[in-house]
C-alpha cells in the first residue's frame, strides 16, 4: 500500500483500536474508523464499547463511521446455522463484520480496509486474513493485513492512559458464556 492510503478500520472496541490507529497514522495513512458489531452481547456491553470508541475519538481526533444496528436475533440465527453446519462460529462473526466493513470501504472510496481484530492474540489471524482477502475481491478493495499483535502491550498502556473500558471477552454471547463458565 502506498503512503497516504485511505484505510477503513473495523473497530471491535476502543482499546483494540488504540495501537492500530497510532501505527497506521505514523505510517502515513489516512484512517477512518468503522464501528459495526452486531455480535456484542448484552446490549449494555454494546453501549459501553460504543461509548468508549466515542470517548477515544474525542481524545484522538479521528473520523468514525458508526453503524449501531443491534439485531441480536439475526446474529444468533446466523451463528447457530454455522454451528449446525459444522463451521466454527467465530467465522460467522468475523465474516459478518468484515463484509460490512469491505462494503462500506468500497462505498467510501477507501483504498483498503482492515480490522482491529488483528490486534488480539486471541483472534484467528489466518482466518481473518483469508476472509478479508476474499471479501476484498468481492467488493473490489484491498484487505490490509498487518499483525498488530506487536503493539498489544502498548495498546494496554494506551487504554489505561485514556481510561478506556477493557472488556473480559470478545463480545458475543458464546464467548461471554465461555469466559464466565471457565471461572468456576
Amino acid at each position: 500500500m502506498t503512503l497516504g492510503s485511505k484505510i477503513l478500520v473495523h473497530i471491535c472496541c476502543a482499546p483494540c483500536f488504540t495501537y492500530p490507529h497510532k501505527k497506521l497514522v505514523e505510517d502515513g495513512h489516512e484512517v477512518t474508523g468503522f464501528f459495526y458489531n452486531p455480535n456484542i452481547h448484552p446490549y449494555q456491553e454494546f453501549q459501553t464499547r460504543l461509548h468508549n470508541v466515542q470517548r477515544y475519538s474525542a481524545l484522538n481526533p479521528v473520523e468514525i463511521i458508526y453503524n449501531t444496528e443491534y439485531d441480536l436475533e439475526t446474529f444468533l440465527r446466523g451463528a447457530l446455522k454455522y454451528i449446525d453446519d459444522g463451521i466454527e462460529r467465530c467465522e460467522y462473526c468475523i465474516r459478518t463484520r468484515l463484509e460490512q466493513t469491505a462494503k462500506t470501504a468500497s462505498e467510501q472510496d477507501s483504498d483498503a480496509f482492515t480490522t482491529t481484530l488483528l490486534e488480539s492474540k486471541y483472534q484467528p489471524h489466518d482466518m481473518i486474513r483469508e476472509i478479508g482477502t476474499e471479501l476484498g475481491k468481492k467488493y473490489g478493495i484491498d484487505f490490509y493485513y498487518e499483525d498488530f499483535r506487536t503493539g498489544w502491550k502498548e495498546s494496554i498502556e494506551l487504554s489505561k492512559k485514556y481510561e478506556l473500558y477493557r472488556q473480559k471477552y470478545c463480545g458475543c454471547i458464546f464467548s461471554e458464556s465461555e469466559r464466565y463458565n471457565n471461572e468456576k
